[in-house]
């Protein structure tokens, strides 16, 4: 599932007509960058939530047949937050753990990385495994800690939280759909009782939140050509 639900206030006035997600990067949307890597690591089956400009993003991707996946929608009436809009698409993503990033990550993670803490879930031991990456300068003080492959809220050295994971559907049977909830407030529980693994990346990761971070997007790619 890739979220992109949200309008990207920090993004504005660039969000005012164009959704994050399409917001051209070296010719091509932020977002097709994205689902070029979950395809080249196997991940053919997307799920989108869309809100904000959702139209756009429709007409622009289709059923992602240009891209090498399979698009499906998860159309909410109002973004209802991560963890909301995670559960609201529970329908469409099975009974299975799932892979989740955030619309507006790129990085050169390999998502197929993934498929082997994702088969360790359950619900009754591991409920998610988190990617978590060095703090960047705007994000200083992190978010988790990370100790023996368990994350979670305490002393320690902390990390930032990439916006990648994977998850069990256990972990958000408390989150009514249609409910607006961020998903550090679903974790917090079951950090606390140990069911929360992660592991930290030390590779290229930016969170393209901001036009000034878009810029260095494109620079970084500009120089990679």
């Amino acid at each position: 599932m890739i979220l992109a639900a949200g309008r990207g206030e920090r993004m504005r006035p660039l969000t005012d007509r164009v959704p994050k997600p399409l917001l051209p990067v070296s010719g091509r949307p932020l977002i097709a960058w994205l689902l070029e890597r979950l395809a080249a690591s196997g991940f053919n089956d997307i799920v989108i939530n869309v809100s904000h400009l959702r139209g756009a993003i429709e007409s622009a991707l289709g059923d992602g047949a240009g891209l090498g996946v399979r698009i499906t929608y998860s159309v909410e009436p109002e973004a209802l937050e991560t963890a909301g809009g995670i559960a609201w698409a529970m329908p469409l993503l099975g009974a299975q753990p799932f892979l989740v990033v955030n619309g507006d990550v790129s990085s050169d993670f390999d998502f197929g990385r993934l498929r082997r803490p994702a088969a360790r879930l359950s619900p009754r031991a591991q409920f998610a495994h988190l990617v978590l990456v060095d703090n960047p300068p705007h994000h200083p003080r992190g978010d988790f800690t990370l100790c023996d492959g368990r994350v979670s809220v305490g002393d320690g050295e902390q990390l930032t939280f990439s916006g990648i994971g994977v998850y069990h559907p256990t972990l958000f049977s408390g989150v009514a759909r249609g409910t607006k909830r961020q998903l550090a407030a679903v974790l917090r529980g079951p950090m606390g009782e140990g069911r929360i693994g992660g592991e930290h990346y030390d590779g290229r990761w930016l969170d393209v939140g901001t036009p000034a971070r878009l810029a260095e997007l494109e620079r970084t790619l500009r120089q990679r050509a």
